[in-house]
């Protein structure tokens, strides 16, 4: 079954904070479920959907409907890292399809700030966890497992450091007009090359921000959208992916949204070409690139040549992507930054971005999820959605 245009999202937010450590995670998933609740003009009550993966508290959706007193007849708790929550919207958008629900929730929060977690200890993991006797003696975590695709993407392509800068340089250009931005100022190509090695290839400016908060979705039924008093915005297509070691016969130098991005562009009837505006996971700025072309933005190989020159920035190049400032200039919540992702495409597609950043006329955009680790096993998730 397709869902060309069988949900809608008619409610976002950002939650403005980057350092919480006064709030409880509950708490700002709460506040953040308000303020999407706010946006799109509904209350809790008209809520039947909840949706939440592993950044939610206690039994994740049992704690936290419970906490926000929602009825429901639908939950999904579904937990791709970072992806989730673009997962969330095709998975809410095939419940209402199927009359599961009317109005589904999404949210996410978490206070890794605060909490002092960043990419360079070990992830928490179990002696149940199938990978950890082979892989955990090697030291992977977060950051060298992405340097590690970075180096493979270098040495197969002949792509550069300072190619990846430019990505880094589209989002600080970005993120300047953005007053909850965590970096603000506008960086050159030399400053990234020239900021301190983190995990060679990757120098600290290709690294994302690590901040509290959060964000929240609504997704509802095209019916109901139409009712709102907000623009209403159509999901087109929806893909997911999960991209494993494949038993040690793995290709570093793709991501899984070679196999997510198809699957949304045929459902929704479009092409890379037809995209005016995308959101891209930028955990780091290899995640960008990599993400771009296993999406057919360009081909493989040629992200490098498709990045540099600004032509990632809004007004200036030809794919204007993460005019928030993204993850690299922004926020990255709960070291999540998926939700992220589609709240700035419907800002964009609303015009309601800032307008130094706003896309003329935009109707159709792109947003794309990675969770996990490029390096190893991770999720991908891609959303195609219009302006109506």
């Amino acid at each position: 079954m397709s869902l060309k245009r069988k949900a809608c999202i008619a409610g976002v937010f950002e939650h403005p904070t980057r350092k919480a450590p006064d709030k409880t995670i509950a708490q700002l998933h709460a506040e953040c479920a308000r303020g999407a609740l706010e946006d799109a003009g509904l209350s809790l009550k008209d809520v039947d959907g909840y949706f939440c993966a592993g950044d939610a508290p206690g039994l994740g959706a049992n704690s936290m409907a419970d906490y926000l007193g929602l009825k429901v007849r639908h939950v999904d708790t579904s937990d791709t890292g970072g992806s989730a929550y673009l997962l969330h919207v095709s998975h809410a958008a095939q419940a209402i399809a199927a009359g599961k629900c009317d109005v589904a929730l999404v949210t996410l929060s978490g206070r890794p700030r605060s909490e002092g977690s960043s990419g360079v200890a070990p992830r928490f993991v179990t002696s149940t966890t199938p990978d950890v006797p082979w892989e955990m003696p090697y030291g992977p975590v977060t950051v060298n497992m992405y340097a590690l695709a970075a180096a493979r993407h270098m040495h197969e392509y002949g792509t550069t450091s300072e190619q990846l800068a430019w990505i880094k340089v589209a989002a600080s250009t970005h993120a300047q007009h953005n007053p909850n931005a965590m970096l603000r100022d506008v960086v050159t190509v030399e400053d990234v090359v020239n900021s301190p090695m983190i995990s060679d290839p990757l120098h600290k400016l290709d690294c994302c921000v690590v901040s509290d908060g959060g964000g929240a979705l609504l997704v509802v039924r095209p019916e109901i959208a139409r009712t709102l008093k907000r623009p209403v915005v159509n999901l087109l297509g929806a893909g997911e992916a999960i991209k494993g070691q494949s038993g040690g016969q793995v290709d570093l130098t793709y991501s899984g949204a070679v196999v997510s991005g198809p699957i949304a562009f045929e459902e929704a009837g479009v092409r890379p070409a037809d995209i005016q505006y995308a959101s891209i996971y930028d955990s780091f700025t290899i995640t960008v690139l990599m993400q771009l072309e296993d999406l057919g933005f360009c081909r493989k190989g040629e992200g490098g040549r498709f990045v540099a020159d600004g032509n990632l920035i809004s007004g200036v190049g030809r794919l204007p992507f993460n005019t928030d400032g993204g993850g690299l200039c922004n926020n990255h919540p709960a070291n999540r930054g998926g939700i992220t992702k589609v709240i700035e495409a419907v800002r964009q597609l609303r015009g309601e971005a800032h307008p130094k950043v706003q896309v003329p006329n935009c109707a159709l955009a792109l947003a794309q999820g990675t969770g996990g680790l490029l390096g190893s096993r991770h999720g991908s998730g891609t959303l195609i959605m219009e302006r109506a």
